[in-house]
């Protein structure tokens, strides 16, 4: 009978030591997370991938149809500079864009293509930051190659059988449209009025259209695709572009975005794509 006792004795003595060994070790679950299943922060996750500071995260930047080929572009020089992130951009037109964020779309940066559209964006409460304007852009005509029309100047887009599409009112292509024909004394019957400037480029592209009102910097990405026509007038309608932090944004990488356009090198990527300082 004493061998059992000091059995039995030798046996809870074990067991106590086990529960002060868990206690010690905060009650976690191998593999990083507590009782409840729940991911430690900071550990790794069963696929292997970070949960912390080092983790992939993602940039979202929503950006007018006109900065398509300069933003991709400073994009993959941002994801070079930036190991782990990746950028993501929304191209379409800016009222677009601020209609979207006004309903709930996700996105760290707002870049618009007038000045007009981002304050519409301010007042809604949409933006973390003050805007920076970083760029200016004018209109100018195009038509399909070899100007069938034979266009010469904007008051050539009023002859009747002429077709013309320009950009809507309330895109900022559509208000430079208006302003350059209040300067003009030139009052255009548009065909169709689309969404985005990228939107009037592709319909002269396609031969659907005899002449089209686009920024110069479009234009000259279309190189062969279409001729263009100079365009004096546009002086009276200069759209400054701004760019912003928006009031969701996550993280330091939407500033450090906004610093890449703004700074030397997007300058350089801009002017090299036809974009004017402001």
């Amino acid at each position: 009978m004493p061998t059992a006792r000091r059995t039995r004795g030798i046996r809870t003595a074990l067991g106590a030591a086990t529960l002060l060994l868990a206690s010690a070790c905060g009650g976690t679950s191998p593999g990083g997370a507590d009782p409840s299943g729940s991911a430690v922060p900071g550990s790794s996750s069963p696929g292997g991938a970070e949960t912390g500071s080092g983790a992939a995260r993602t940039l979202t930047v929503f950006a007018a149809a006109s900065l398509r080929q300069t933003f991709t572009r400073l994009g993959a020089d941002y994801e070079r500079a930036h190991p782990g992130v990746t950028v993501t951009f929304s191209f379409a037109g800016s009222s677009d864009l601020v209609a979207q964020l006004e309903q709930g779309a996700p996105a760290d940066v707002l870049a618009t293509a007038d000045e007009r559209t981002m304050t519409k964006a301010r007042g809604a409460r949409l933006l973390g930051a003050e805007p920076r304007a970083f760029a200016t852009n004018t209109l100018t005509i195009v038509t399909p190659p070899d100007n069938p029309r034979r266009i010469t100047r904007l008051a050539d887009l009023a002859r009747d059988g002429v077709a013309v599409v320009v950009c809507a009112p309330p895109v900022p292509c559509g208000a430079a449209t208006e302003r350059v024909e209040r300067s003009a004394g030139v009052t255009l019957k548009p065909v169709s009025e689309e969404q985005s400037v990228t939107d009037v480029l592709g319909k002269v592209r396609a031969g659907q259209a005899d002449a089209g009102l686009v920024y110069t910097t479009d234009a000259r990405a279309a190189g062969s695709a279409v001729d263009v026509i100079p365009l004096p007038e546009a002086s009276a309608a200069v759209n400054t572009y701004p760019i912003a932090v928006t009031a969701t944004a996550g993280g330091a990488d939407a500033q450090a975005f906004v610093d890449l356009v703004t700074g030397p090198q997007g300058r350089a990527v801009l002017a090299q794509a036809g974009f004017q300082q402001p």
